[in-house]
């Protein structure tokens, strides 16, 4: 028996983008349409940064060395993750789904995992470790459909 059935959400997301997906047959063979889609305009780091970063001067040596700046990027992934988690609350409150399937690279399933509400978490009934925000709508039922084969 598989774990996902008819009604089932499946969430592939990487840092920037969010695709909300539904099953609409069973486990034996996925029909997943399209629901929501949710992405953040989040450019490189440098494009982001504003200045170079501060220096500050050694008391005890003579020398200065620099502070790390901001990485701004991973900023607004960890930010994403947060968005997604809340938006995964919302829904499962107010009863939009039964089951849900995450899909993302191993960093950001492990920060949307952080950020999962219980109520969310309890829905939870697998975890893929992979990105596959950019591949087609049949590509990611079959490797759904292989990867959560019992």
């Amino acid at each position: 028996m598989t774990r996902i059935k008819n009604g089932t959400w499946v969430v592939v997301a990487d840092g920037e983008k969010a695709l909300f997906l539904r099953n609409i047959t069973d486990g034996e063979d996925p029909n997943l349409e399209v629901i929501r889609k949710e992405e953040q305009d989040n450019p490189k780091d440098i494009d982001q940064s504003a200045n170079r970063p501060g220096r500050v001067g050694q008391s005890a040596n003579p020398g200065k060395s620099a502070y790390d700046d901001t990485d701004w990027h991973e900023l607004a992934k960890d930010r994403f993750a947060a968005d997604l988690a809340d938006i995964l609350y919302e829904r499962a409150h107010k009863g939009k789904f039964d089951s849900v399937v995450l899909v993302a690279s191993p960093n950001v399933l492990g920060e949307l995992r952080d950020k999962l509400h219980q109520e969310v978490t309890d829905k939870v009934v697998g975890e893929i470790p992979k990105t596959l925000t950019n591949h087609p709508i049949k590509d990611i039922e079959d490797i759904v459909k292989s990867d959560l084969a019992a």
